[in-house]
């Protein structure tokens, strides 16, 4: 008998040496595949959020699905975009959607989206995201951590031309942390506004490999999405 896709979705699993089995394995690519040909584009990144989430609740509905969901990690109050939850395993989500500006119609629907700008800074809140997942993974049995970005602004994929104060937080193709480096910081020079709250290095446990994928294209002017998605295990090993 073949089974429908959504079903072989909720029994894609995957056991990884060191967790025995059945540790919780969403098809994160394969969701965002599926919602690009429903939502090719949003107007913020709350839409972004809830968008996915009720899409995973689509493909997994027997996941327990929380938006904003609230714990301690290392003494400290902090927040996932989406938490997910199977018995005892448990998958932790986070989000990133910045913008370049955009004005198209999909349907009937009109979006209108700004440059926001200052990819330094969200260079730097990613891998902050990353290092958090890698806490939450070190602290939670059986889980799973998910980092995602979309965005239509080619600055995040492309290459720098020139060395930059963020060079420790580009996300372009390749394997990060670059050159080695396990502690992340601003180069010499970085102004105050810039590092304002963000002072503190970003240490990263893992090394990941960076894959843009295709999202959707609009067919205009800054019309071209693509995402990225860092998986995160508790092996810390090398994932893609």
């Amino acid at each position: 008998m073949v089974l429908p896709s959504k079903k072989k979705l909720e029994m894609e699993r995957c056991a990884i040496k060191g967790y025995g089995s059945g540790l919780i394995m969403i098809d994160v690519d394969e969701i965002l595949k599926r919602l690009a040909r429903e939502r090719p584009v949003f107007h913020s990144e709350a839409d972004f959020q809830h968008t996915l989430a009720w899409k995973i609740h689509e493909e997994y509905p027997d996941m327990n699905i929380r938006l904003e969901k609230r714990f301690e990690l290392n003494g400290k109050e902090t927040y996932v975009d989406i938490y997910l939850q199977n018995e005892d395993e448990r998958g932790f989500i986070e989000l990133k959607y910045k913008t370049e500006a955009l004005e198209v119609v999909v349907g009937e629907e009109k979006f209108k989206l700004k440059s926001q700008a200052a990819q330094d800074i969200s260079r730097y809140e990613f891998l902050k995201d990353v290092s958090r997942l890698e806490e939450c993974v070190e602290k939670f049995q059986n889980s799973m951590g998910y980092a995602v970005f979309l965005t239509n602004d080619q600055q995040y994929w492309k290459p720098p031309a020139r060395d930059t104060i963020d060079r420790d937080f580009r996300i372009h193709e390749g394997i990060i942390p670059r050159e080695g480096k396990r502690e992340l910081r601003w180069k010499e020079g970085a102004g105050e506004g810039t590092m304002k709250g963000r002072e503190e290095p970003i240490i990263l446990r893992g090394r990941y490999r960076v894959s843009w994928q295709d999202y959707s294209n609009l067919r205009v002017k800054n019309g071209l999405f693509k995402y990225l998605v860092i998986k995160i295990n508790k092996l810390n090993k090398l994932e893609g």
